[in-house]
């Protein structure tokens, strides 16, 4: 054994001393999929960030298992002048973890901040004349015209979700990162136990009273915490997590690479689950402000080389169950997937024709920045095909891999390479946020309004909102095969797959929500 590993072994060993028989019935420990780098889920599109803001905070509406609003926060809503007046009244009960009532003022300021980042608030944004609070228990939405997908928007999970928190919080700016998190949901987050890198705790908030509907599935109906403590613990090295997995001090590990989920399937008292009973989704990101990437002509050229088993079997493993090819930009399943314009993505992949089709557009050896992290499992294993790939093509290509949280940070940089700036990048998203164009931040191409990369489509703005207005399904199906069409010929992001992911669980956990890492209703059997 290497003193690197006897070294995390042995670090690993002191963090996650096995708890008295009483302390585990009331303690949850679960290692994420990455390092909580950033508390602000409003400020990132970070599943980690979105997962620990669903235990801390909660939202006006919920979303069932078929992704239709259900009131949470709220009492319930009425509408007047055709749809555009909305009042919304608060439920009794809710308080802040800081010991404050929740006020209409409070949920007010959340539902601005939250606008200016989430892709269904940016299309709310212009149909809303103003949002107010009219006295402590209820808010008003004026809009200029009926928006029928007010409460799915305020309700959605994709991240960021219109979490409410303080106004004194919520008044910061939508582009400025909080580092204090004060929530009213079923957990408290514990600030002492926090520390970047290691992990975090949350105590199950006493004060919490859990919506009395019956309706439930993915953020929808009673969040009812059964343990009194969660511990998230940061443990990079996968066998470092899994043998502590095997020895009873880790409950629940998010995301083991696939050797490591035959390693736990082999222990009877261990489960590997499909975390959502939907794919997830895998792409290359563009820098679309600087060269060379600035061309769609060179984005285009890239496309013969694409192989999305390539970087599939990197994330997931051989098991063609696990994965799904010949992907588009929704997810496969869908009610908007389609295969329409996807022939460039089939068939044989060829480097030569792909360098053939950069020589042509114009590809003149400038630099390409790939960034790319180093302890997020798929997006890591991504990254290692791109890197593969890029380095075939002969391109001059400059790796920069460093850790998740840095990765989050360094793609806000708009500046050139040579100015600290990126060309390239890959990432994974939830199977709900490629859904509809109405979720996917990835789809949006207003510019610099637009997700990391800030392409600037107006063809494909232009379908998006005739997509919110259509009045069918059948209708809305026609205009994202559209948006297909227009995505391949302009390429915001090129699809690379979509995938299972697989979560290991002990056996004497029952009633996880499927879908994202949520610890209500989760309990010891």
């Amino acid at each position: 054994m290497s003193l690197h590993r006897r070294t995390l072994l042995a670090s690993g060993a002191s963090l996650l001393a096995m708890p008295a028989v009483g302390q585990r019935a009331s303690v949850l420990r679960f290692v994420p999929q990455a390092d909580l780098s950033s508390l602000d889920p409003i400020w990132t599109t970070s599943n980690v960030t979105r997962n620990m803001g669903y235990m801390v905070f909660d939202q006006l509406y919920g979303s069932d298992a078929q992704f239709r609003a259900q009131p949470q926060m709220a009492a319930g809503h009425v509408e007047e002048e055709d749809g555009r007046r909305v009042t919304i009244t608060l439920r009794d009960g809710l308080k802040f973890h800081d010991g404050e009532r929740v006020l209409a003022r409070d949920a007010v300021a959340s539902v601005q901040r939250w606008l200016k980042r989430h892709a269904m608030g940016q299309k709310l944004s212009p149909a809303l004349d103003e949002i107010v609070a009219l006295d402590d228990k209820r808010l008003q939405f004026r809009l200029r015209h009926a928006f029928p997908l007010l409460y799915e928007a305020l309700g959605n999970p994709v991240a960021p979700p219109c979490f409410i928190m303080p106004e004194r919080l919520a008044k910061t700016d939508a582009f400025t990162q909080l580092r204090e998190v004060v929530g009213s949901g079923p957990y408290r987050f514990i600030p002492g136990d926090f520390i970047a890198g290691n992990g975090a705790a949350f105590s199950r908030n006493a004060d919490y009273v859990p919506v009395s509907a019956a309706a439930s599935g993915l953020t929808a109906g009673p969040k009812v915490a059964h343990f009194e403590r969660v511990e998230w613990k940061t443990i990079p090295d996968a066998a470092t997590a899994a043998a502590a997995m095997q020895a009873g001090e880790i409950d629940w590990y998010e995301q083991p690479p696939p050797e490591i989920q035959q390693l736990l399937a082999r222990n009877r008292a261990l489960a590997i689950e499909d975390m959502d009973p939907r794919p997830m989704m895998a792409l290359m990101r563009f820098n679309f402000l600087q060269a060379p990437f600035n061309d769609p002509a060179i984005r285009r050229a890239l496309l013969p080389a694409i192989s999305q088993e390539d970087f599939m079997v990197a994330s997931v493993g051989t098991d063609k169950r696990l994965y799904e090819t010949d992907v588009g930009f929704f997810t496969p399943g869908g009610p908007m997937a389609s295969d329409v314009a996807l022939e460039p993505l089939k068939g044989p992949r060829s480097i030569e024709a792909a360098k053939a089709a950069l020589k042509a557009a114009g590809y003149t050896n400038q630099p390409i920045r790939l960034l790319g992290p180093t302890d997020i499992l798929i997006p890591s294993a991504l990254t290692q095909v791109a890197i593969d790939l890029f380095r075939r093509l002969g391109v001059n290509l400059d790796i920069a891999l460093t850790d998740w949280g840095t990765v989050v940070q360094r793609r806000l940089n708009k500046e050139p390479v040579e100015k600290g700036g990126w060309s390239v990048s890959m990432y994974a998203f939830s199977s709900m946020d490629f859904l509809t164009p109405a979720t996917n931040p990835t789809l949006r191409a207003n510019g610099a309004g637009a997700w990391p990369g800030w392409p600037d489509m107006p063809k494909i703005e232009q379908l998006r909102d005739q997509w919110f207005e259509a009045p069918t399904l059948e209708a809305r199906q026609a205009i994202a095969r559209q948006i297909q069409v227009e995505a391949m010929r302009d390429l915001p992001f090129i699809p690379a797959g979509a995938y299972r992911s697989q979560t290991a669980i002990r056996r004497d956990l029952a009633d996880r929500v499927r879908g994202l890492a949520i610890f209500w209703g989760i309990r010891r059997t």
